[in-house]
């Protein structure tokens, strides 16, 4: 199982965006179309970003989504991820 305890907010944040935009990204890893390495940066990045009360309440009202909003950081490696 992919996950990350280390930053479970992040990683929830990451995963919950790819979610949103129809991505799995545990199946994106599993399929070769990201690494582990690659996943990490991600939530490493989310980790990071200043952004966490506008995430959580755009998640929080958002089920399904054409794009993440602009202030994600992870907005270009997701999208690129879309089926």
């Amino acid at each position: 199982m992919i996950g990350y305890s280390d930053a479970p907010r992040a990683w929830g944040f990451t995963r919950g965006a790819a979610r949103v935009v129809g991505v799995n990204l545990t199946g994106a890893v599993v399929e070769g179309w990201l690494s582990r390495s690659e996943l990490g940066e991600m939530v490493d990045t989310c980790t990071r970003c200043g952004q966490a009360l506008p995430c959580t309440d755009w998640l929080a009202q958002t089920a399904v989504a054409e794009e993440l909003p602009g202030y994600c950081p992870n907005k270009s490696v997701i999208e690129a991820l879309k089926p």
